[in-house]
């Protein structure tokens, strides 16, 4: 069975029906979003821009960040697994094309001949001005835990790095790891931003690893509680 779904004829399949279902849900969605000026101050930006979510939020990424002239080109780094084909086809279809690799590997590159190419792919593209999209506690979790990778990038590039907690209710909660959330059309959806962060020479990529990823779920938790809020009014 699994091999039945991991061909490239039933991969592209259902990555077509999922994009097209994300395009009506975001079509119908109502945003409510805090402090996306200080995103369109990143995206107004001449220099690259690094974007965090955490994995969960995947089906609702796209809406974070729109691809337009004057922001950074965005591209989004999706592992090479089996499941990642799947979410790098969709996301394509939908606009964002994707950097192939693992941000698990990031913090020790040269285990992984795919991380370590895929590091140096987004050096490159975000020392030259494009944004690059990551879930940093991608492809397999914990859930919500932060890898060294991520600041790794951030120092290496210099790039500010911006965090969005997206939520939306209703929404089908998927059984996987991180309990995935695929909105629903006509449902309601939050957006809260943080940042710019920055990673400085000197900083303990560790620490700052654990502090980036309260800040992450600390902006994913508001977007929920704005949900929550307007369901009890």
């Amino acid at each position: 069975m699994k091999a039945f779904f991991r061909s490239p004829f039933v991969q592209h399949s259902l990555a077509a029906i999922f994009a097209t279902w994300l395009k009506v849900c975001f079509s119908t969605l109502r945003w409510t979003r805090e402090g996306q000026e200080m995103a369109e101050g990143v995206w107004a930006g001449k220099t690259g821009a690094i974007l965090c979510f955490w994995h969960a939020r995947i089906p609702l990424s796209p809406q974070c960040w729109p691809q337009a002239p004057e922001r950074q080109d965005m591209r989004a780094l999706i592992s090479r697994s089996a499941d990642g084909e799947f979410i790098a086809l969709t996301v394509q279809k939908i606009g964002f094309p994707a950097i192939r690799g693992s941000s698990k590997k990031h913090s020790d590159p040269g285990k992984n001949k795919h991380g370590e190419q895929a590091f140096r792919d987004m050096i490159k593209w975000v020392k030259g001005g494009g944004g690059i999209a990551i879930t940093p506690d991608g492809p397999r979790g914990p859930a919500q835990v932060m890898q060294a990778g991520t600041p790794t990038l951030a120092r290496v590039t210099g790039a500010p790095v911006i965090f969005c907690g997206m939520a939306s209710k209703p929404s089908i909660r998927i059984n996987s790891w991180d309990r995935t959330l695929v909105p629903l059309p006509f449902s309601k959806g939050a957006m809260v931003w943080d940042g710019p962060h920055y990673a400085r020479r000197d900083d303990d990529l560790e620490a700052l690893a654990a502090d980036w990823a309260a800040r992450l779920t600390a902006v994913t938790e508001r977007a929920e509680a704005i949900l929550d809020a307007a369901d009890g009014q």
